[in-house]
């Protein structure tokens, strides 16, 4: 019987054993299936099970952009100052605007005469338009309205002859600069003269009149009141474009023309009343017509006579 029991107690000590061992074995399969390498989980995390009421997720609007924000969104991106180009060189000569230091304004188009009426402040000066020689002076005011002598209306006038060779022209002077005599060598921007109301400008406001044209001598007067329409070149001058010239245009004109075209517009000027007169009159010799009559020398100072 004692033998019985020793033997059932050795097993049961056996049996307890490989029961510890199989535990520990279990055991360690187990942590390392819920652990991972270095007791890292291998399992995802587990969701936690929906409830009756659903999630929801809230988006919150930003704050509404205010208009001024908006409207500067909305501007296109500032870009680089303009860089300025200068107006390309159109001819060798240099010009300037005839008239200095006021505003002005002036016709466009054509009226009686390819020529503008420029209108400032009495005052104002005259200059140059281009480097020339001055060519005539005129000095005295001789223009009547009894008269209204074609060669008178402009009054006090000065020509300049360019290095461009065209003939320029202002007239209805208040008076002209003292230095001012033909022959004088000028720069663009010569004081010429101050703009007035002599001429048959007496009644109306002080401006200068402008004309271009080409050299010819006193006598052909109306050439020197303009042939070339001057308000292009006077735009490209004021707005800074100095070298649009009328040397080709005024050079073509007079190729077609001729250098002393006869009179067409306001030759004449008003017909005198005759009075009776008993004592007989010398019957006039035959002379070149009046409009081939050289004004007087103490009016018009030329450079030369045709």
């Amino acid at each position: 019987m004692e033998a019985v029991t020793r033997v059932e107690i050795m097993r049961s000590g056996h049996l307890g054993r490989w029961a510890a061992v199989a535990g520990a074995v279990l055991l360690t399969s187990a942590c390392s299936q819920a652990t991972g390498l270095a007791g890292v989980s291998a399992k995802s995390p587990t969701t936690a099970p929906p409830t009756g009421t659903p999630a929801v997720t809230a988006t919150i609007p930003g704050p509404t952009p205010s208009v001024r924000h908006q409207a500067a969104a909305e501007q296109p991106p500032q870009g680089d100052d303009p860089v300025m180009v200068p107006p390309p060189k159109l001819s060798k000569y240099a010009y300037t605007f005839p008239v200095k230091g006021c505003r002005t304004t002036y016709q466009r188009k054509l009226l009686v005469l390819p020529k503008t009426t420029i209108w400032a402040p009495q005052g104002c000066e005259f200059v140059a338009p281009v480097d020339g020689v001055v060519d005539e002076v005129n000095v005295q005011n001789r223009w009547t309205p009894a008269r209204d002598e074609g060669w008178t209306r402009e009054g006090r006038f000065v020509t300049v002859v360019g290095d461009d060779g065209v003939r320029y022209l202002g007239g209805h002077l208040d008076s002209v600069a003292a230095d001012v005599k033909p022959g004088l060598r000028v720069k663009a921007g010569h004081v010429l003269g101050k703009v007035g109301r002599t001429g048959n400008a007496r009644d109306t406001g002080a401006n200068l009149y402008f004309a271009i044209s080409w050299k010819t001598g006193p006598a052909y007067w109306w050439v020197r009141r303009g042939m070339v329409e001057p308000w292009d070149y006077l735009d490209a001058w004021a707005k800074g474009n100095r070298t649009l010239s009328p040397r080709e245009e005024t050079l073509k004109l007079r190729a077609k023309l001729g250098e002393t075209p006869p009179c067409t517009v306001q030759c004449a000027g008003r017909a005198q009343p005759s009075t009776p007169s008993k004592t007989p009159r010398p019957t006039p010799r035959k002379t070149a017509e009046k409009k081939d009559e050289i004004p007087d020398k103490e009016t018009l100072n030329p450079t030369t006579v045709p």
